[in-house]
């Protein structure tokens, strides 16, 4: 068993043979002791903190099917086995006293476990559904096969036009980074415009990473962002819809989300670059677009008040698209040509931060 989940079996047990109330302890979770730390730009949680005792029915309930969940960690491990978190829920029809009502209650649960041990779920054998997230390039990962032996990719040449897809687990015991020769890694959030650039060859003209988030990234996507930035010093380009929901999702990329407040300083890259489509690009360009309604309108005038949109960009982009009521597709390039996306508008923006 890993031994910071051991420690929270052994603090319980403590207080039993002892003849305390159990308790375990961890952060608040709740909206005020959550904080965006303009040093790093990223949300953290803050120094409030909550104690769950035994003495109340619900909270000896709560403790005790956090002991099922880390029990079931523990055989999962010793099996070499992983499980879904949707598995996870269902197995705990069987824990009697320990099952849990819904789905969102186990989720929340392995939360908090994360939140008491700094683990990720995926380190607990725990993932998500598949995702499909996908990348290609030249880059030769190292990723350990299920026979238990690292098997060597280069995601250019050993993949097809799908790329290689992205596991749930990507930390350093399972995908090991051998090589590369890129310049930077471009974060795509739809299949079409992914597709788009992997038929132009853009990974190869402009010798980058092509990674298609699937909308608003999965952890692990993140996760691997976030990795090939800290350890490979590989700059990272976001290029999204223009809407405000696609600016939320390079928030989550870049500074990261509330729900996962705790795993901030790993799964945001707070560095990454937004290079479009931005309202400017609608303008710019003249590009075919659709009027917002009024969910983006209230999302946009969210946006200013978010902490991490308050930069001058930030706010123009924003003030400018609910000036104008429009937001636009990344799939609205094609106005131009096939060719327009890869040949002109990549080159253009890349070129304004740097990267030619």
């Amino acid at each position: 068993m890993n031994d910071k989940l051991k420690s929270i079996v052994e603090d319980i047990y403590q207080d039993i043979i002892n003849g305390r109330i159990p308790k375990v302890e961890l952060k608040s979770r709740n909206k005020e002791n959550i904080v965006f730390d303009n040093l790093i730009g990223v949300w953290k949680y803050g120094n409030e903190a909550v104690k769950r005792y035994a003495s109340k029915a619900s909270s000896a309930l709560s403790i005790l099917k956090m002991l099922y969940i880390i029990d079931f960690v523990d055989e999962m491990e010793r099996g070499k086995k992983t499980s879904t978190l949707r598995e996870m829920y269902y197995i705990s029809e069987g824990w009697g006293l320990g099952k849990f009502q819904n789905q969102d209650e186990s989720d929340l649960m392995t939360e908090d476990l994360e939140v008491m041990t700094g683990l990720l779920r995926e380190e607990m054998h725990l993932r998500p559904e598949e995702n499909g997230a996908s990348l290609i390039g030249n880059i030769t990962i190292e990723e350990l096969n299920r026979k238990g032996e690292w098997k060597r990719i280069n995601c250019r040449d050993d993949v097809g036009d799908a790329g290689y897809t992205i596991p749930s687990n990507v930390e350093a015991e399972k995908l090991k980074f051998v090589g590369h020769d890129v310049d930077f890694v471009l974060a795509i959030e739809t299949g079409g415009m992914f597709d788009r650039l992997v038929e132009n060859g853009f990974d190869e003209k402009m010798r980058s990473l092509l990674v298609h988030i699937k909308g608003q990234p999965a952890r692990s996507t993140k996760r691997l962002l976030n990795r090939l930035n800290k350890e490979l010093g590989l700059p990272i380009v976001v290029f999204t819809d223009g809407d405000p929901w696609s600016f939320r999702i390079f928030a989550s990329i870049a500074y990261g989300a509330i729900k996962t407040a705790h795993l901030s300083e790993i799964l945001a890259t707070p560095n990454s670059s937004f290079i479009g489509i931005t309202a400017s690009d609608i303008l710019r360009y003249e590009l075919p677009t659709d009027k917002l309604n009024e969910r983006d309108i209230e999302a946009l005038n969210a946006e200013l008040e978010d902490p991490r949109f308050n930069t001058p960009f930030w706010r123009a982009e924003i003030e400018t698209m609910l000036k104008i009521g429009k937001k636009a597709e990344q799939q609205a390039l094609a106005k131009y040509g096939l060719d327009f996306v890869t040949d002109t508008y990549l080159p253009e923006k890349l070129a304004e931060i740097g990267i030619e």
